[in-house]
Order: C-alpha cells, then structure tokens, then sequence
C-alpha cells in the first residue's frame, strides 16, 4: 500500500517555464513559453510522469479548472532539460500545477511544483543553467 512506500523529498528536479528568445526581448511579441523540466542530478530519471492542470477564478471571480494533460517521458539524461508542454499565457493567472513522479536507480520520487497565481511574470524571470542561460520562471 501507499503507507508501506517510502518517498525520499526530490533533490535536483524543478519546473521552469520559459519565454521563447522573441518574447524575452519584446514584451508586445506574441508570447510563447514553454514549460521544462530540469534534471539537475548526476544520474537519469526513468519512468517520468507528469500530470499537468490549473486551476483558480476568473477575473469575473468565476472558478475554473483546466484539463488535466499527462506526459510520460522514459528517460531524463542527467543534467538535462526536457520540453514538457506550451503553456498560454491566458492561464498565468491560474495556480499552475505539476506533478512530477519518477524512478531514480530503482527507488521512485514524487514532488507537487505549484506556480501560484500571477507568478509567471518578467519580474520572476531569472537564468537557467541547463538552459545555456536563458531566462525563465523557475520552482525547485
């Protein structure tokens, strides 16, 4: 059962969503960002799985849930980053949420990255190492 699993705490995997080189340089450009994930550990990552939503209000104040999109990637190289998904702008005022779980020499590793609302701005906008220093939004 779950109880009998023991889930070590995620060491050397985060989130980073990151505008494309046009939309970093021209805030009117139409924007794309791109949603990776960052293996910053010295082994691979197998049996990847993702679960991506958000959720929130709409400035009407109406609630809202997007649909949950699941990826399976069977092998992240070590110090790598993997394209996950596109993410639109128009949800950046949602909490974005993903749900990362994976195998790690045979003993599997589960963590929640949670970008609150209005997090995913310019202002967060920080270099990515295993991104040859491009800049995005990261969560570790």
């Amino acid at each position: 059962m779950k109880q009998d699993i023991s889930f070590d705490p995620v060491e050397g995997v985060s989130i980073a969503i990151v505008p494309d080189g046009a939309t970093a340089a021209d805030p009117d450009a139409v924007a794309v960002w791109t949603v990776y994930l960052l293996n910053n550990n010295d082994v691979a990552l197998d049996t990847v799985l993702i679960a991506a939503d958000g959720y929130g209000t709409q400035p009407t104040g109406e609630a809202v849930r997007t649909s949950t999109l699941r990826y399976h990637f069977e092998t992240i190289a070590p110090h790598s980053a993997t394209a996950v998904e596109l993410i639109d702008p128009a949800v950046f005022h949602l909490t974005n949420q993903y749900w990362v779980s994976y195998y790690r020499e045979g003993r599997i590793f589960d963590k929640k990255f949670l970008f609150v609302p209005d997090s995913i701005v310019p202002d967060n906008l920080s270099p990515l190492s295993l991104l040859a220093g491009q800049p995005g939004v990261l969560h570790g």
